[in-house]
């Protein structure tokens, strides 16, 4: 019997592996053809006010183009302007949404209205307290020498409010905080509750992004201390050397009491690694498996995401320009993210 059983049930193997290679080889056509780029429909993105959002959606843009020879477009949005718009297909791509951090994204992309996809940056982006790396290490080129050697943590602060004193209250320390409106800025007040530093620390709001830029760029320029709340990746903490201080570890319980919360008494913990994400239309995510499975695959290191942003600050570099550069230097890259036949249609565009 098993003489007789043997080739059939061999052949029906080779039957199903061959059906198997059947389907690959189809699958993977499939992501190598843009059905929407192929009915000649722009992807049309929104563009976000800030540095790395604007390089990666110019990386994005770049593949879809030169790889799957599509049409894109740009459209300057906020937040709230972009989600209006990928959610009636006014638009079609929001790329580098914090996930978690807003809601209106999270009911939108529960209700349907939206879908949400990739992870753009390894390990995600974090944030936290931060200050110069000069005030604990000195820096020898400048002549500065080390003020605060043994600061390590949060909970190390309160002797070292002088350091950071508040111009306008010098009996307290100022921290610059995010400014008022953004989701990092309640947080900080709610952290600054749960390690007591509103004893000792004024809670600084600037006007705008560009107003704490600018504090922050000025107190490392003159080779001054100041303690300030940031995230990475960004362009600040990419020109700039910095030390996050260290925070009790992540604890959802705690972090309940800060993220978006007015708990009277928080505890503390760190704030999780964000996840970087890609907000797409249902026009395009529903019909177009070649696009959508590229903004789920899209990934970037966190230190390469930083060197470019801090180039693009310090040689005026268009976000377009640093997306060509970024994908001349890191060749293979693309690779992991489409079929080889588009990887090589954009490295050959490269040449």
């Amino acid at each position: 019997m098993f003489k007789r059983f043997f080739p059939h049930a061999l052949a029906r193997a080779l039957v199903v592996c061959a059906v198997g290679a059947l389907g690959a080889n189809a699958q993977a056509a499939d992501l190598a053809q843009s059905s929407w780029c192929a009915a000649g429909k722009p992807v049309k993105f929104a563009e976000m006010g800030w540095d790395s959002a604007k390089f990666m959606t110019e990386v994005i843009r770049y593949v879809l183009e030169k790889g799957y020879g599509c049409k894109t477009e740009l459209t300057p949005a906020t937040n709230a302007i972009a989600l209006q718009a990928v959610s009636t297909g006014d638009l079609n791509v929001m790329v580098e949404y914090w996930s978690g951090r807003t809601p209106a994204f999270e009911t939108a992309a529960h209700d349907g209205r939206v879908k949400i996809v990739g992870s753009l940056v390894n390990g995600g982006s974090v944030e936290g307290y931060y200050v110069p790396d000069y005030v604990i290490k000195g820096d020898p080129t400048r002549g500065i020498k080390p003020i605060a050697p043994d600061l390590k943590s949060v909970t190390d602060l309160p002797h070292y409010k002088a350091l950071f004193a508040d111009p306008e209250d010098p009996s307290h320390g100022r921290l610059y905080n995010c400014p008022i409106g953004w989701q990092c800025e309640s947080d900080t007040g709610q952290k600054m509750k749960a390690y007591k530093l509103d004893a000792s620390y004024t809670d600084f709001h600037p006007g705008s992004g560009p107003a704490l830029d600018a504090a922050i760029e000025s107190a490392f320029t003159r080779g001054k201390p100041i303690l300030f709340y940031y995230w990475e990746p960004s362009t600040i903490l990419g020109r700039f050397h910095a030390v996050k201080l260290d925070e009790p570890a992540y604890n959802a319980a705690c972090w309940k009491t800060i993220n978006g919360s007015k708990d009277a008494n928080p505890c503390g913990s760190a704030s999780p690694p964000t996840t970087l994400r890609v907000v797409v239309s249902n026009s395009v995510a529903d019909s177009d498996p070649a696009v959508l499975s590229l903004f789920d695959k899209v990934q970037f290191p966190i230190g390469a995401i930083n060197a470019t942003l801090a180039q693009m600050a310090s040689t005026k570099l268009a976000s377009r320009d640093a997306a060509v550069d970024y994908l001349k230097a890191h060749p293979a890259i693309v690779a992991g993210w489409v079929p080889d036949a588009v990887a090589q249609k954009v490295k050959a565009s490269l040449k």
